[in-house]
């Protein structure tokens, strides 16, 4: 298998959960994990961070463990885990499912909770595809502006029609071994003077 490095936030009140957890984490000693005790140092830590994976063992003794899960996975690039008491884990569960929160009732085991960190990271990992997917979407549009801009300033400069402005970027962009939004932000500079 291949080996990848996710970072982590753990935050629960408990440090036997702290130590327990961090054991069971499939990365190596060196890998990125931040264990806070309440949700103030877990709502700092990730306002400086960005975390792969999010973990909330509940309760919590300074706020609401659940409302800080739902709030976590609004980041689009974190995988959330939340710890409940198994008589909550319906209620829960049904709450936070369409938030996209994994949920594991406690007490648990030692595998249960390596399963979920897998389920987690198979997740992490579908996440950053789709970002990825998603950036290039995003690129390919905003060229499309560019070399489009560009093509109405040959109509309106030139006097060319639209086939003719869009047959002079892509032949310039083929002579000079360019892209056609390189040779389009050319066309933007010379006629936007």
């Amino acid at each position: 298998m291949k080996e990848r490095i996710y970072s982590v936030l753990i935050l629960s009140s408990s440090a036997t959960f702290h130590a327990v957890l961090k054991s069971l984490l499939p990365l190596p000693d060196d890998a990125p994990v931040c264990s806070v005790y309440t949700v103030n140092a877990a709502k700092k830590a990730l306002g400086t961070k960005q975390f792969d994976f999010i973990i909330v063992d509940t309760p919590l003794s300074d706020a609401s463990g659940k409302l800080f899960a739902i709030d976590a996975a609004k980041r689009k690039e974190s995988v959330v885990l939340l710890f409940v008491k198994q008589t909550l884990l319906p209620e829960i569960y049904d709450e936070v499912t369409e938030q996209g929160i994994f949920t594991l009732a406690k007490p648990t085991s030692k595998a249960a909770i390596a399963q979920a960190l897998s389920w987690m990271g198979s997740a992490r990992e579908h996440l950053r595809r789709f970002k990825n997917e998603t950036l290039a979407i995003e690129k390919k549009i905003d060229d499309i502006r560019v070399i489009n801009r560009a093509k109405w300033l040959l109509i309106s400069e030139l006097k060319l029609s639209e086939p003719d402005a869009h047959h002079y970027i892509e032949k310039q962009a083929m002579d000079r071994c360019i892209t056609k939004r390189k040779i389009a932000e050319d066309i933007i500079k010379m006629y936007s003077l």
